[in-house]
């Protein structure tokens, strides 16, 4: 049973776990949490408990931080990377109440709501204010992820064109939303009437909406930003109302939080504001506590698809999965057979894979690292560990996949020689079709030979005879050559590795140029 340490408030509701014990203690002080980490696997937080180096270097047995909710900053995602600790959250969770706000600022923002709500309490019955609608109106979102994609859907439900900016994302996603992709914000803003954005808060995206970008929306636009204070720039935004250039805003978030009572654009008539409400419903917040639990529990499992210091998307770790033991395989072949000190690791994906391969990566990483470390090494850790022992792991995609329809190919160098091995998956199976330039096809598994040698006659039958003498069974046999009399490539599958006199002989028979052991 595994033990999870819960340190800030959560509706944990009465759902059970049997192989996990929770420990639901909110509030509790840091010196507290310091004190006991060392008991746990798990911990989940919100954003009050700070978990930092020193916090984890007291956690021996921890393997996975949960985050209820979207925001990691109270993380040192680095220094849970180093020590293979996954961490997880539940961004979707909140999707649909951060979208359905977002819709009510534009919604609000369009029809003088708040306006209209501030004058009737001051005893002003005005029925001249004017607003916007939406149908036929064009809206650009800015990020089209889970919750840019949720409002993408509320505006086609009302009849509004949708527009979109976001270099990440897939046209194929953009069509399946029916919503326009442009490749540059400076496309969208002037061709849309209402705009959204839906980023993360970065060195990229801070400012990005700022004075000159306001101005090439058309005249009367509505601006609403329920994302990250700060991607628009508030003293732009503020100057821009006041010009009027702009119709209305909706700010659910601002740079500093909570903003000074002074802030003028909390006064502005034409501002409609919340106060980063966009995760606080009741659904919502049941949905991160059910949420988060549930990941931590499948992490602890093994089940790396939702880690975000991994790297990857969840889709694309569930997509490949079937790739992954190939991957590491080959890793894991390279590092055995290649002789000296490893400098670079190249993986090349090869033909066409739909997802971004970055799991195949991590995974190249992990096998490559396997056999020559004594700690364990995950998807998380492999490459913050290649990068520490000064392994470069670059990658490379190519649309030949050299007659297969998909392939992976993982180049080791070291500071001796380079060696190659080329793999596929064949009905589901790992397969091994390439060792540097020798074809062959063999699951890549268990106990392998691999042996260099001058094609001729007898040196297969004669490896066979000692590895029989000595009791080790062949369990299966590939060979490949360059050319007939040339240089020949051939790899053993046994059933249990040969002693080391054995293979001291293997390597003392002239007919061998070489022999190498791998264990997969």
């Amino acid at each position: 049973m595994w033990r999870v340490l819960v340190t800030d408030e959560m509706k944990l509701g009465d759902n059970e776990f049997p192989d996990l014990q929770l420990d639901y203690r909110p509030g509790m002080p840091r010196e507290e949490i310091l004190e006991r980490i060392a008991e746990y696997d798990g911990l989940i937080t919100r954003s009050r408990t700070t978990v930092d180096e020193p916090l984890l270097a007291r956690a021996e047995r921890l393997k996975v931080i949960g985050r209820g909710g979207v925001g990691v900053d109270n993380i040192d995602l680095e220094a849970a990377s180093r020590r293979g600790i996954l961490v997880i959250n539940v961004p979707e969770a909140n999707t649909r109440s951060a979208a359905e706000l977002a819709f009510a600022l534009i919604l609000a923002a369009a029809r003088g709501v708040a306006a209209s709500d501030r004058e009737l309490r001051t005893g002003v019955w005005n029925r001249k204010r004017l607003g916007l609608e939406l149908m036929h109106k064009r809206l650009g979102i800015v990020g089209l992820g889970r919750i840019g994609g949720q409002v993408a859907q509320f505006a086609r439900a009302f009849g509004m064109e949708v527009w979109a900016y976001d270099p990440y994302i897939p046209q194929r996603r953009a069509e399946g939303l029916g919503v326009r992709l442009v490749d540059r914000l400076e496309t969208l803003l002037p061709e849309v009437q209402f705009l959204t954005v839906h980023t993360p808060l970065n060195d990229e995206t801070r400012g990005m909406i700022g004075r000159r970008e306001l101005y090439l929306l058309p005249r009367g636009a509505v601006v609403v930003n329920a994302a990250r204070g700060g991607i628009i720039e508030e003293q732009a935004l503020l100057e821009v109302l006041d010009e009027g250039h702009l119709f209305a805003a909706g700010l659910d978030v601002f740079a500093g939080e909570p903003p000074p009572p002074d802030h003028p654009l909390l006064h502005h008539e034409r501002v409609v504001h919340t106060a980063h409400l966009g995760a606080n419903t009741f659904e919502a917040q049941e949905r991160v506590a059910h949420g988060i639990v549930q990941r931590v529990r499948e992490a602890l499992a093994g089940n790396y698809a939702y880690a975000i210091n991994a790297g990857f998307d969840p889709e694309a770790f569930q997509a490949l999965s079937g790739w992954l033991p190939l991957a590491e395989a080959l890793g894991r072949l390279l590092a055995q057979i290649t002789r000296g000190r490893a400098q670079l690791v190249e993986v090349s994906v090869l033909g066409d894979f739909e997802y971004e391969p970055e799991p195949l990566f991590a995974a190249v990483a992990k096998g490559t690292l396997a056999p020559v470390i004594d700690e364990p090494v995950n998807y998380v850790s492999a490459r913050p560990r290649l990068q520490e022992r000064g392994v470069r792991l670059v990658s490379r995609r190519d649309s030949d996949a050299r007659g297969f329809a998909q392939a992976i190919e993982v180049r080791l160098a070291t500071d001796e020689e380079e060696r190659r091995a080329m793999g596929t998956v064949l009905a589901g199976r790992p397969r091994l079709v390439r060792i540097d330039d020798y074809a062959l096809e063999i699951a890549p598994e268990g106990h392998m030979l691999v042996c260099l040698n001058r094609d001729q006659p007898g040196v297969v039958g004669t490896v066979g005879t000692l590895l029989g003498e000595a009791g080790v069974n062949i369990a299966g046999l590939q060979l490949g050559r360059d050319a007939p009399g040339g240089r020949a490539l051939f790899v053993l599958a046994v059933d249990q590795p040969p002693p080391e006199e054995v293979l001291e002989q293997l390597r003392g028979l002239e007919l061998l140029e070489r022999v190498d052991l791998a264990v997969l």
